[in-house]
């Protein structure tokens, strides 16, 4: 079968790969589209370390692994002992891979596991490809009234949803969300689902801020032309009571503190390729809160929000066609890619099919 896979920094080559029948516990999936995720760009550019170049602890596999942690498809086979799982039923597929034997595991946050990672950046297969195998417990049911392609933004909704269940937010709280980039957006969407309001949103890119505007975003501020302290401050009467860091650069971190009032909350949900500085004492003097947060429940919890966010797709709380700006075929991976890392780009969300 065709698979995308990762030799090093923009060396990402799709080649033939041999396929593999799923064990008793597993299922064969065979993958509708897979979304290019940020974290797939930290690697393709930058090489953050997310490949593993050692056998990985779960996996046993190393470079090259085929890449890809935002997919969906249909299920061709399952293993002997699986239920509930039947071929020719539309799915979507929770990646988080997990040992079952730290600390971090035994308390049931497999997303934390020390041994850890994901399907499509860890080994064990991935979504940029033909088919794939994996555990059938991270497999859950996708409805047929959302079309099988969105099941590739299951995941990054669910990173969204469960950044808000780390912040202190509650219904009816004023919010702040810097970076309108894809995990913006989901934020941004779960957000206006779960009642917020005020909703403002810093984003230099026009085309970013019209996606939030759309997505639910109240109060759209271009942070090249004002100060989104100044404006959030004197709006809302002394701060946000919560806000958000998705932007990934030393500004926004600390502008994502300084716009929350007095014993508000911030959630970094950012990865960072280089360290960044801030006052403490903005935190310190003012009680406010800072949290980090990572991905989502994996492992035997994989339904937990994963299927909160499905139900929300099929209900149209949320709307992942607002992600999607691009759809390319596998063999055109490469210019996805770029289009990515181009900072003229208008590009969200591209999803590509094998």
């Amino acid at each position: 079968m065709r698979a995308a896979r990762y030799y090093g920094v923009r060396d990402v080559r799709v080649e033939d790969v041999e396929a593999r029948s799923p064990g008793p516990t597993e299922v064969r999936i065979e993958v509708e589209a897979g979304g290019i995720c940020g974290s797939d760009l930290h690697e393709y550019a930058h090489g953050r370390g997310a490949v593993p170049t050692e056998p990985h602890p779960v996996t046993g596999e190393s470079m090259p692994v085929t890449l890809g942690h935002e997919f969906g498809g249909t299920v061709a086979e399952v293993g002997d002992d699986v239920e509930g799982l039947e071929p020719g039923a539309p799915v979507a597929v929770n990646p988080i891979v997990w040992c079952d034997d730290c600390r971090s595991c035994d308390a049931g946050h497999y997303h934390r596991c020390e041994n850890g990672g994901f399907v499509g950046l860890s080994g064990g297969g991935g979504g940029f490809a033909e088919e794939v195998v994996v555990p059938a417990e991270t497999v859950l049911p996708f409805p047929e009234s959302v079309p099988l392609e969105l099941a590739a933004l299951v995941e990054p909704f669910a990173v969204g949803l469960h950044a808000v269940h780390r912040s202190a937010f509650q219904t009816g709280d004023a919010v702040a969300v810097f970076g309108a980039g894809p995990i913006g957006l989901t934020i941004i969407q779960q957000l206006r689902a779960a009642g917020a309001g005020p909703i403002y949103v810093s984003e230099p890119r026009d085309a970013r801020r019209e996606r939030a505007a759309d997505s639910g975003g109240d109060v759209l501020i271009d942070p090249t032309v004002d100060d989104p302290i100044d404006r959030i401050v004197e709006e809302t009467n002394g701060g946000v009571d919560v806000a958000f860091e998705v932007a990934g650069i030393e500004l926004t971190v600390s502008q994502s503190i300084e716009s929350t009032r007095a014993g508000g909350d911030v959630t970094v949900v950012s990865l960072f390729d280089e360290e960044v500085s801030f006052q403490p004492t903005s935190v310190v003097a003012s009680e406010r809160t800072l949290t980090g947060t990572a991905a989502y429940q994996g492992g035997p919890r994989s339904a937990e929000e994963f299927g909160d966010v499905i139900r929300k797709f099929e209900t149209g709380a949320l709307d992942p066609e607002l992600l999607v700006t691009s759809r390319l075929a596998l063999e055109d991976i490469e210019d996805g890619f770029e289009a990515l890392l181009d900072d003229d780009s208008d590009e969200v969300k591209v999803l590509v099919s094998p």
